[in-house]
């Protein structure tokens, strides 16, 4: 999984989201930041203490309909 940071053109603070490899939003914070270091790092704590395995898989960007057969 993975932690990025975002902010909105209506706000300057950044908040941070977890994402899985397949792309999926797994957690997203409510409280805001005055960085982008301290968004990342936030959620790289709550990351941890989620303690989670990622067994998504990466989604491939070309045109393929094979993730949907294996449903």
């Amino acid at each position: 999984m993975r932690v990025a940071a975002f902010n909105t053109s209506r706000d300057a603070d950044w908040r941070w989201r977890i994402v899985n490899y397949a792309g999926e939003t797994i957690a997203e914070s409510r409280g805001r930041f005055p960085s982008i270091g301290a968004a990342v790092a936030q959620g790289e704590k709550r990351l941890a203490a989620m303690n989670v395995i990622d067994r998504s898989e990466p989604v491939s960007w070309r045109w393929s309909t094979s993730h949907l057969r294996r449903r």
